[in-house]
This record gives structure tokens, sequence and C-alpha cells, in this order.
């Protein structure tokens, strides 16, 4: 009998169709700064492993540098794509993928370097987060040591309290959006400063649910009816340079079940929590957003006193 887990690997990234990891390799965002991070990440001679491997695009990147790189991959359709597309590219003879489940394997080596990207925004429905923490865990157990580097090193995630439009050619319908980062949408008005609610950092031990409640100064009247969700991936820390390699996730912007009327200067408060890997419509189900404060209706020295 199939356990939880297993369940959702049915829907939850185990099993996206083909097509899916073509338009990824269409991303040139994505696929720049990964390849950028990896060039980086991926010393000569290095052994590399990476788990959900998809195309073997990012095995293929490392297999520049790399003597060796180990492709984990669950979906036995995507196993037979990424060896026919690495047969078709040079160094891909590097590359050998692994028909496995990533929560269960381990390399038959110590390896230096780690790429995991099974990355949704806000750390939703993929399972990165788990399939790292177990992977850590038993990598340890069985080669002690140092662990390797990984790829991404670190994720920031923020919520930003947004007027969103949902009138489509007049039928109104507010549903879950994503947005490219960098486009201007018309129907967007951001309400206030987007504020950080995780940091995520690879190298140490990571919980697996977040719950947060926090505070946001409005900044223009409006109607705060939806929030955008911010997934900031620190793919690789370059210190000599003081700086990172980044790959910022499309905006996931959910609607709010009971939107709130605020003004400039009012204080919206906001909660929420939800698990590494579940679904949309959890997080969405433990959104409350609330007026904690009415600067028209308060005094200025009431004013002053909770600034």
């Amino acid at each position: 009998m199939l356990n939880e887990r297993e369940i959702e690997s049915c829907y939850l990234g185990q099993f996206i169709p083909v097509h899916y990891h073509h338009n990824m390799l269409m991303d040139q965002n994505r696929m720049a700064s990964f390849k950028t991070a990896i060039d980086y990440a991926v010393k000569p001679g290095a052994r590399v492993l990476e788990l959900g491997g998809g195309t073997g695009v990012l095995s293929w990147f490392a297999a520049e540098k790399a003597d060796k790189v180990y492709c984990v991959e669950f979906n036995p359709d995507m196993v037979r794509e990424a060896r026919r597309m690495l047969s078709l590219n040079p160094n891909g003879d590097k590359v050998e993928v692994i028909h496995a489940d990533a929560f269960e394997y381990l390399p038959p080596e110590p390896v230096d370097v780690v790429i995991c990207e099974m990355i949704h925004v806000a750390m939703l429905r993929e399972k990165q987060v788990e399939v790292i923490e177990s992977f850590k865990r038993r990598y340890l157990e069985r080669f002690g040591g140092a662990l390797p580097v990984f790829l991404p090193e670190a994720v920031i995630m923020a919520v930003q309290p947004l007027s969103q439009e949902y009138d489509f050619e007049g039928f109104y319908a507010p549903i879950v959006q994503f947005q490219q980062t960098g486009a201007s949408y018309s129907g967007t008005k951001e309400l206030a400063q987007p504020a950080v609610y995780s940091i995520i950092d690879f190298t140490q031990p990571n919980e697996l649910s977040y719950a947060w409640h926090g505070k946001f100064v409005i900044e223009r009247d409006g109607v705060v009816n939806a929030l955008r969700f911010v997934t900031k991936n620190i793919l690789a820390v370059v210190p000599e340079r003081s700086s990172t390699i980044d790959w910022l996730n499309d905006y996931m912007v959910l609607p709010l079940e009971n939107p709130v009327t605020v003004c400039e200067g009012d204080v919206l408060q906001l909660s929420f929590q939800y698990r590494a890997g579940g679904s949309i419509p959890s997080l969405q189900a433990s959104l409350q957003a609330g007026l904690l404060y009415q600067a028209a209706l308060q005094p200025a020295s009431y004013s002053a006193a909770f600034a």
C-alpha cells in the first residue's frame, strides 16, 4: 500500500510531464543563472550528484569540469529523455543517469557538489527541503566528514500585500496567478514593501514547516485582496567578489478570501503557516489578514508611540 509521500509524489514534482521540463529549458533566466553558478561551484575533477535531474541539463553543465556526475531521476519517462539528450551532447558520457528515488539514493562515493532543483515558489508542492534534509542525514551516516556544497546554497522567501485585479473580460475570478519577475502588470498594485519570512540555509538543519506572523505599514490606499510570494534562490555565494549568483522564481499571487480595505499609514497584520512541499491550497487556507492599526482613526500621539 502506498504511503502518503508516495501518493503525493504522483502529483507533486516527481511525475510532472516531459513538456514541462522542456519549458524549463526555454527559461533563459533559469538556464543562465544555473549555468553560471555551476561553473563557479564545480571545480576541475569534481564529483557531482544531481537529485531530480529532469532533462539532465544541469548535470551536463557540471560535466564540463567534473570527472563524474551522478544524475538521479525518479520519473522513468525523464530517465529515458535525459539519457537520449545527454547522448547528443559532448561530455554527456560523464553523466550517469540513475533511475532512483532521491529520498533514498546515495552515491557510491563521496561527492563535492550536490545540485537539487526541486524548487517551487515558497517551497510549496515540490520536495526540495525534505529531499536535502534527508540526504544530509543519510550522507553523514555513510561517509561522515564534511557535507558537500549544495546548489542552491540558500533560499530567501518573502511576502507582499497587493491589490490585484481579477477581471477577465468581465468575468470575476480570484485565482492563483504566476507573474514573471521584472514584468509590469497593470492590474497589480503594491500596497507595502515585501517582508522576509524565512531564510533557508542548506548548510544548516532546516525545519519542514513555516509559521509567520508579521506586520506591514501600508503605503497607499487600496484593498488588500492578494498576497505576492517571492522566492529568491541563492545558487552560489562568491566570497571573493562579495556577491551571490541568484535565481528568482516567478512570483506567486494568492487571492485573500476576506479582502481588507486599507489607507496609507495603516498597519496590516498577516499570518500563515504551511509545510515545505505542501499544496498551494494548504497555504491559502491558513492566510489571515486584518488591520492592527488605522492611521485615520488614531490621535497623533498614539501614532508616534506606535511608530
